[in-house]
């Protein structure tokens, strides 16, 4: 058993993991897009859910993070290392840093720049390390969404630590860099040392650039076109 996830149960737990941030937002996705689901952990209220896909023929957990690279790395290397998962998606919010990138659109991070000292403690001095998704993930990601009529960005992304009283977004977004958020960063890093798969689909909440924002029942709707992605992967 781990730490900070509730079961003892190494099956109670799939292989594919959604990986929102926000717990509530993780029984949103198992209340609305999963059947005959299980609740398997409410430590700390972190709440995680395990169901079938709608049609019956998958299984997916759904497990929340917690907000920034910190928390969002104890429940991955949990769920890595405890319930032997082997592909995590997470399914966010992210902010955008090209005015041409609008609220509502899904950005698929192939890469994740970030300021966290995470990987600097890591990784030798003077040297940094480009944490990307896994391809596969990746391509799927992209092929479903056209499938569905959903339109995807492919791009960059900034895992910042900082969610107030930074301006380093702005050189970031010089360098063509789509969008900004606290956890893409982590995520990939952790994959690529575990040998698993890991992907972020993250819908634009907001644009750092124009000042655009969704209000939250825009959100909710929004939001649903990112999950239905990450199911079919």
């Amino acid at each position: 058993m781990s730490n900070h996830i509730g079961t003892k149960e190494r099956q109670a737990i799939a292989k594919t993991v959604l990986l929102p941030g926000d717990p509530l937002r993780a029984k949103f996705i198992a209340e609305n897009f999963l059947t005959d689901v299980n609740c398997y952990t409410t430590v700390r209220n972190m709440l995680g859910y395990t169901g079938k896909t709608l049609d019956g023929k998958r299984r997916i957990s759904v497990q929340g993070s917690g907000m920034g690279m910190p928390s969002l790395s104890i429940y991955v290397n949990e769920l890595i290392d405890f319930y032997k998962v082997k592909n995590i998606i997470r399914v966010g919010s992210a902010g955008s840093l090209q005015s041409g990138v609008k609220i509502r659109s899904i950005v698929l991070a192939v890469t994740s720049c970030s300021d966290s000292s995470m990987n600097l403690e890591r990784f030798p001095i003077g040297t940094t390390f480009a944490p990307m998704a896994d391809w596969n993930l990746l391509m799927r990601a992209q092929k479903t969404a056209k499938e569905l009529g959903i339109k995807t960005i492919v791009g960059n992304n900034f895992a910042t630590d900082k969610f107030y009283g930074s301006e380093s977004w702005k050189t970031f977004a010089k360098y063509g860099v789509t969008s900004i958020e606290m956890e893409t960063a982590e995520l990939y890093t952790l994959a690529a040392k575990s040998g698993i798969s890991a992907l972020s689909i993250l819908t634009i909440s907001d644009n750092l650039v124009t000042g655009e924002s969704l209000s939250s029942e825009d959100r909710e709707k929004t939001f649903s076109d990112m999950v239905k992605i990450a199911l079919t992967l």
